[in-house]
């Protein structure tokens, strides 16, 4: 059978939110009647925020999805019935990366991570005190192609060519992006048995309490997913190595509702402590490069051997096919690749050889559909068993984005932004005390009837967290 249809780009330019919502509801397989159940207050067809792209209805889209399939897992479940303050934990940054001419156009280069600018650096014959205008004179002698090869392929670095959306749907990647934005098919060998959710005790209100969550993930889109399962009631263990280094400022607000836990799978004694935990858990959340964790035993075949019933849920760049999906990549990185930047610098008519989205938008959708897609496997489970596999990246949701079409012209840039925190509407917000002092924070946005939605628990350092389950 051919599989063209699912790789093709749809035209989706009709859609309002509500269309977006039973688009991809439907494509995982979840029963269509629980969609009257939805109420979407505020949507309409405006710019959300100052962008030709349609951010506002997939922002919207992504977060009824999550906060409907929630409802879902608990209608099959009722049963009628301050910290001391913490210094920050260390980060530097040379910001040498963002956007470089080349000998024929462009690249973008990530800098968030320090192994990254050192990578950079070295690859460019630079010192590790160089600083962005060397940067540019080294790049500006590379062919753009040449560079994100060399850099992304054959080195241990994030730097992508710019393109347009005629360079990118030449490419054989792009074709192997699946239309779909939630992937969702069973892992061989699971437990057939169906394995429903306990009942929820008398008066319980939270969506997902019981629901375990092992997460192995990294900077936006995978930390989104657990956040999004923990606002729900999740108890989500968030492992992090002791290796790699923090990003403070994205880590305190996408941790709140978890646990953080550090665990470095190179030394036998954390190794098998994770694996207790992955025996024992629901769902596994992985943001790292596919496969790339296979070698340590943490493949989804492997880890069906030890836990039939497992959700194995990866966040991935640019998806589990095609011959890019081996490589890292984040949000700015994707919309450079794949021709959103230059779109976007075209529609907005400032001369602009490339503009970037006002937000981390496919990061943060990727994020809600990624938990989605997690709690359609959980409800498939319940009705079927065995283990299942999602896949949701970042290409996938550009994918989407893109076949939703643009605002004609510049239309879609004439709406403000929230360029300081007193222009947040303070209603959307909360503060609350952490580890770390008082954290002021967008509130979770979707509410369900009757139930709880938000983080109980506070972000703190993984050494006042122990690895073990509280549910």
């Amino acid at each position: 059978m051919s599989t063209e249809p699912r790789h093709a780009m749809p035209n989706r330019e009709s859609f309002t939110t509500k269309d977006i919502i039973h688009d991809i509801w439907t494509t995982t397989g979840l029963p269509p009647e629980a969609l009257t159940a939805l109420d979407l207050p505020g949507a309409d067809a405006s710019p959300a925020l100052p962008s030709s792209f349609k951010i506002g209805p997939l922002a919207q889209a992504s977060i009824a999805l999550s906060a409907l399939a929630a409802r879902l897992l608990r209608s099959t479940r009722v049963d009628d019935s301050a910290l001391p303050t913490t210094p920050l934990p260390p980060y530097t940054h040379n910001p040498i990366g963002g956007l470089h001419k080349t000998s024929d156009g462009h690249v973008r280069i990530h800098d968030v991570f320090p192994h990254h600018v050192q990578g950079t650096l070295k690859l460019l014959g630079l010192p590790a005190d160089a600083a962005r205008h060397h940067v540019a004179d080294k790049v500006a002698r590379w062919s753009k192609t040449d560079l994100e090869e060399e850099g992304t392929e054959r080195g241990k670095v994030a730097i992508y060519a710019l393109r347009s959306y005629e360079e990118w749907d030449a490419l054989p990647q792009s074709g192997a992006v699946d239309a779909r934005p939630v992937l969702l098919e069973p892992i061989g060998g699971g437990n057939s048995t169906p394995k429903p959710m306990a009942p929820l005790a008398e008066g319980g209100k939270r969506c997902l309490s019981g629901l375990r969550v092992v997460e192995l993930t990294r900077v936006i889109a995978g930390p989104v997913s657990g956040k999004t399962l923990a606002a729900h009631g999740a108890d989500v263990l968030w492992v992090t190595s002791p290796g790699l280094p923090a990003l403070p400022m994205l880590d305190i607000d996408l941790s709140r509702g978890k646990r953080n836990i550090q665990l470095d799978i190179h030394r036998a004694q954390d190794k098998e402590r994770l694996m207790d935990l992955l025996r024992n858990c629901d769902v596994f959340i992985q943001g790292y490069r596919p496969r790339s964790l296979a070698s340590h035993g943490l493949s989804p075949e492997e880890l069906v051997k030890i836990n039939p019933n497992i959700v194995c849920a990866n966040m991935s760049a640019f998806g589990p096919t095609g011959p890019w999906s081996h490589r890292r990549g984040f949000d700015s990185l994707v919309q450079a690749a794949s021709g959103m930047n230059i779109s976007e610098a075209d529609k907005a008519g400032q001369g602009e050889a490339s503009r970037v989205l006002p937000c981390q938008a496919l990061d943060h959708a990727s994020g809600y559909l990624l938990a989605t897609g997690i709690m359609a496997a959980v409800y498939r489970r319940a009705a079927h068993g065995g283990a299942w596999q999602v896949d949701v990246s970042l290409a996938g949701t550009m994918k989407y984005l893109r076949s939703l079409g643009q605002y004609p012209g510049a239309t879609g840039f004439a709406v403000g932004d929230y360029l300081k925190g007193e222009s947040i509407p303070a209603e959307t917000l909360v503060t609350t005390e952490t580890a770390w002092g008082t954290l002021t924070a967008v509130r979770h946005s979707a509410e369900i009837e009757g139930c709880e939605v938000s983080w109980d628990l506070m972000p703190c350092p993984p050494e006042n967290n122990k690895a073990v389950w509280t549910s």
